[in-house]
């Protein structure tokens, strides 16, 4: 019973608490608001409701996939784990670079449409975009360098639970865009945006390190 409590500890925790920071850091959901409000300028609140919701799942199911099918295409391109953290962590940095030295302009370049938006902008790229598909499947690798079945599965577990929360957070942002939009204002997203920006860039750097100390390692 010890050994379990503590494998939940250092194994399922670790991965869970590691992984749901990295993600709500990267998916940064406060920053979807302009975009998310610019596309449903001209919707009822039942649809806008509905493309939230639709939205979440599509990310969840895209982030899922990832988490676990990520191992297998790297095999099947040849790709190191250590190239891909060293790659996921260059992307996470500059996209990280750009929210804390840019201004968060996306929602100028949304147009107003009263059709379907739940996959194509706001799941894919927006939600599940390059920076967090590709923190997932840098998490993925980590997990299968585990040489022990049950911290594989509690691995998987905790960052497949970050994954759900993240989209459900994502989502109860989205419900209640335009509340926060006015309760937040302009000018304290973009500060938020900007401390999320910097996050990354840590992040980033991270998963720089740790790729490198794979390579080194001659993974």
């Amino acid at each position: 019973m010890d050994l379990l409590t503590s494998l939940i500890h250092k194994t399922f925790v670790s991965f869970f608490l590691g992984s749901l920071v990295s993600l709500l850091t990267i998916t940064n959901p406060l920053s979807k608001i302009p975009l998310f409000l610019s596309l449903t300028t001209n919707m009822e609140e039942s649809k806008r409701n509905q493309q939230a919701r639709k939205a979440c799942v599509y990310a969840f199911a895209i982030l899922t996939v990832s988490l676990f099918a990520g191992v297998f295409i790297l095999q099947g391109f040849g790709i190191s784990y250590g190239a891909l953290r060293i790659a996921g962590g260059v992307t996470v940095a500059i996209l990280g670079y750009r929210m804390l030295f840019q201004s968060n302009n996306e929602h100028s370049a949304a147009h107003h449409t009263k059709g379907e938006i739940a996959f194509f902008p706001l799941a894919l790229p927006s939600i599940s975009g390059p920076g967090s598909i590709a923190v997932v499947i840098g998490i993925s690798t980590e997990i299968a360098e585990i040489n022990n079945n049950v911290k594989e599965i509690l691995a998987y577990g905790g960052a497949l639970l970050s994954i759900f929360l993240t989209c459900i957070v994502m989502w109860l942002t989205l419900r209640s865009a335009q509340f926060a939009s006015r309760l937040i204002g302009r000018e304290g997203m973009d500060a938020l945006g900007r401390l999320m920006g910097f996050l990354l860039v840590c992040i980033g750097v991270q998963f720089i390190g740790s790729g490198v100390r794979t390579f080194m390692a001659g993974t």
